[in-house]
């Protein structure tokens, strides 16, 4: 017991005289330095919701995606073409970053090297993801039947919005020129949509509001957009580099109380939100 008090004394004296020699560790001169302040965490958006095609394959930087999200903070976020790798480092830099915390659930449909690296063994898993803030539960993944050039499919879960539950769903159609193939696709989302009450359909749908084969979505529910409408005239607003309106946020339940589209230096979609109230 001496012998260890011994040491535990001098361990201290040359902790001590170590602080002496180097000086002190703070710019006020005091001897112990006092911690940093903690940047203020920004919370969620209450009642607002997300689509974003995130792009891949594009040499972009997570940290910059998630800087981009945290922008607007939304309570929901429905990813496409997400890598799991990435998402699970968009989701990280989000927490870490900008203290915004979410869950995550996966739609994965394609595993694929070339698109999400990995190893040919084990490539990553490719299509969409769920962010929320709130836990969600029956979460089911469905690949349509046939994906045209390349596999596609929806997710969907129960979560809340605000402090509402509510099914949401997130989608990728078809490529453009395909439109049998998202004809078809949408047939089979619409079966589920129609199944709920209070809904909201986030995703990359590939056709403009006008398109025929959307025509099952506009009878089940509304998007967000202003002027959005087939039936509308007026403007849409794009929501791609190529200035054309792809992205959607249908909803079944609610009624949107702003609407923004917001270009991004790291995908050729844009960050397409809404804040949403009860119906």
């Amino acid at each position: 017991m001496v012998f260890a008090r011994g040491t535990r004394l001098f361990a201290g004296a040359v902790v001590v005289a170590c602080m002496v020699l180097v000086g002190p560790s703070a710019p006020s001169g005091g001897l112990f330095g006092r911690s940093q302040p903690v940047e203020a965490v920004k919370d969620v958006v209450p009642n607002r919701v997300m689509t974003w095609n995130i792009c891949n394959p594009c040499e972009v930087s997570n940290v910059d995606r998630a800087a981009d999200i945290a922008t607007y903070a939304p309570q929901v976020i429905g990813m496409q073409e997400a890598c799991v790798r990435d998402v699970e480092r968009i989701r990280d830099y989000l927490e870490n970053l900008h203290g915004l915390v979410y869950h995550v659930e996966y739609g994965s449909v394609l595993r694929s090297w070339g698109r999400c690296g990995g190893v040919p063994w084990n490539p990553g898993a490719f299509g969409q993801a769920i962010l929320s803030a709130a836990p969600m539960t029956d979460r089911v993944n469905v690949e349509y039947p046939d994906g045209g050039s390349e596999d596609r499919g929806y997710m969907a879960v129960t979560t809340k919005v605000g402090d509402r539950p509510v099914r949401v769903f997130n989608t990728h159609l078809a490529h453009r020129r395909q439109e049998a193939f998202r004809a078809e696709q949408v047939r089979v989302l619409a079966a589920e949509v129609a199944q709920h009450d209070r809904v909201i359909v986030l995703g990359d749908f590939n056709a403009v509001p006008d398109a025929p084969e959307l025509a099952r979505m506009w009878a089940l529910a509304a998007d967000t957009a202003p002027q959005c409408d087939p039936s509308q005239t007026g403007t849409r607003e794009p929501t791609t580099d190529w200035q054309s309106k792809f992205d959607y946020i249908f909803v079944r339940g609610f009624v949107p109380s702003g609407h923004g589209v917001h270009p991004s230096a790291y995908s050729d979609h844009h960050l397409v939100h809404t804040d949403l109230e009860p119906a």
